[in-house]
């Protein structure tokens, strides 16, 4: 059996404010921009280099907007990444890495630059949140 993560509903409370963070500061390719009526409208999204879209709009959740957290985003540098988001106006926050022999967070990258060792967050206008994990191409398990 294969299960595709296919899309993602973001709730947000300003369609065109939303569009234009994911789309502008965050990178995100427009797929559909549809609104057939005031109470529906459906914005899709992809992010750069995903095979999994994000959807905004009007009539598609009830999820109360800036409910969603969490959700990572895999990347291979991600200094280089939270470098690019910053200079496109996404608040990142600094780069951390879990220390497995002291059992605690470190700032900084993971000196090792293991797969899924480095992290850093961000919110969208509404507060949903994100998080960014580095999974270079070079690293080990």
């Amino acid at each position: 059996m294969d299960l595709k993560l296919e899309l993602v509903l973001i709730p947000v409370s300003d369609v065109d404010r939303a569009k234009a963070f994911y789309t502008e500061k965050l990178g995100c390719s427009l797929d559909v921009d549809h609104q057939p009526s005031d109470e529906f409208r459906v914005v899709q999204m992809t992010p750069p280099g995903s095979a999994c879209s994000i959807t905004i709009g009007v009539g598609l959740t009830d999820a109360a907007p800036g409910s969603y957290r969490g959700t990572h985003l895999v990347v291979t540098d991600i200094e280089a990444t939270r470098e690019e988001l910053v200079g496109r106006g996404v608040d990142v926050s600094d780069i951390r890495h879990f220390d497995r022999e002291a059992g605690e967070w470190k700032p900084g990258v993971d000196p090792g630059r293991g797969r899924y060792a480095s992290f850093a967050d961000f919110a969208d206008p509404d507060g949903n949140t994100w998080v960014l994990q580095e999974v270079p191409e070079d690293a080990s398990a």
